[in-house]
């Protein structure tokens, strides 16, 4: 009879381990109306403003280049952390900004990301903590106040894909490929926290590097997460390339170490721009690929 108690004392225990190292994501896809992006113990919604037709230039920018608002997720009990962005026009700031601060979820930044567009785009930073259905249902409403589309667009297959292939050697990194554009991410090799709570790279602490197909060349934007240390470097390594420095400034408010996120602009051959940020990563302390 010990025995068999003890047995059944062990399973439980196992049944509690995988319920923590696992949490059920279904609440949240339930409340967001589709499935969740999981990575390790963080869950990311996107929301690509296809509703938007932004330019720079002659270049319209599609979504997957700088055009995604997401929300991601870490944790359960009673205090999992959110982190996110939200790609937003001038009109939709005030509203949105007046619901996160009235369900206390705190914003944590405003700015551009890119220069010389139209319309002009804002992005939004915000964190928050606490009853993550709760937190859901207030960045889903938040999003209603904005003309976001709430249904995935359809994925048009291209015949005439672009070969990225000689990108990804030079960055040393494979990226998501959709459609016209490369999306890579570039972990740091340190850890960070928040409020004690460990920052995994999915929720915005890697170098993200995107491409765009236009024509035979190629538009890159994204952000160096950097140490104060590292700002500067990273600047002339990337303007001595011509690839323009549109932003720098902060994401988060108490993490630690502090960093820095320095968003860049560049239209060349494709191959060229990935050997320019190529110079740009290598004064960072990037992670080791395994």
């Amino acid at each position: 009879m010990k025995r068999l108690l003890l047995g059944f004392s062990l399973l439980l225990c196992a049944s509690s381990l995988t319920d923590a190292q696992s949490p059920d994501w279904q609440p949240l896809e339930i409340v967001f109306g589709r499935k969740g992006v999981v990575q390790g113990d963080v869950c990311k919604f996107t929301y690509p403003r296809s509703d938007l037709r932004v330019k720079v230039g002659e270049v319209t920018i599609e979504p997957g280049l700088a055009l995604t608002s997401w929300i991601a997720f870490k944790g359960m009990g009673n205090s999992p952390m959110m982190m996110g962005d939200l790609v937003l026009l001038d009109s939709e700031v005030g509203p949105v900004m007046n619901k996160l601060v009235a369900d206390s979820v705190e914003v944590t930044s405003l700015h551009n990301h890119i220069l010389g567009e139209s319309p002009r785009i804002m992005y939004m930073h915000f964190s928050g903590h606490g009853n993550r259905i709760k937190l859901a249902e207030t960045l889903k409403s938040a999003l209603k106040l904005t003309s976001t589309p709430f249904t995935l667009p359809v994925q048009q297959q291209s015949s005439n894909t672009f070969d990225w292939t000689k990108v990804e050697s030079i960055l040393g990194r494979t990226g998501q490929h959709k459609g016209n554009v490369l999306q890579l991410s570039i972990p740091r090799a340190e850890t960070f926290t928040e409020n004690g709570m460990t920052i995994p790279a999915s929720m915005g602490v890697a170098t993200a590097i995107n491409f765009q197909k236009v024509g035979e060349k190629a538009v890159t934007t994204g952000d160096f997460v950097l140490l104060a240390s590292e700002v500067n470097p990273v600047v002339k390594a990337l303007t001595e390339q011509s690839i323009a420095v549109t932003a720098i400034h902060s994401h988060m408010l108490f993490e630690s170490p502090r960093l820095f996120f320095l968003h860049f602009w560049g239209f060349d051959v494709a191959e060229r721009l990935a050997t320019g940020l190529k110079g740009a990563q290598e004064k960072t302390h990037t992670a080791v690929v395994k």
